[in-house]
């Protein structure tokens, strides 16, 4: 059964959120040496990078305007099959500088579409 768009940016929503929260409370230092903690982002930023490669294959011009739509499967491309060379300053940069932006405006796009978050 083929999802509708509305789950993909759900997907991403829902995992935007799982990652604020793990990270609520912490500093980059303590990030750091939380092996659970960035497993769990990273999980969660690679299903961001994978509903959003879903999104564009099934309707791209909604995909576009996902914020950074390119870089976040590029960057699900280097947590998938790069992980030696991962940064944490890097992610943790991201976290802070990036994930709420694409929250919101993907709250925005669903909002416009008329269909809630299952």
């Amino acid at each position: 059964m083929k999802r509708p768009p509305s789950a993909f940016l759900w997907d991403i929503e829902h995992a935007c959120s799982a990652v604020e929260r793990f990270v609520h409370g912490l500093d980059l230092g303590r990030y750091q040496t939380d092996l659970l903690v960035r497993s769990a982002v990273e999980r969660q930023l690679q299903n961001i990078g994978e509903a959003v490669t879903q999104l564009t294959k099934l309707d791209p011009v909604l995909a576009s305007r996902v914020p950074r739509q390119r870089q976040l499967i590029g960057f699900r491309n280097i947590l998938v099959h790069g992980y030696s060379g991962l940064n944490d300053a890097e992610i943790w940069r991201v976290l802070h500088d990036n994930l709420p932006e694409l929250r919101a405006a993907v709250a925005a796009l669903v909002q416009e579409m008329g269909s809630p978050l299952p």
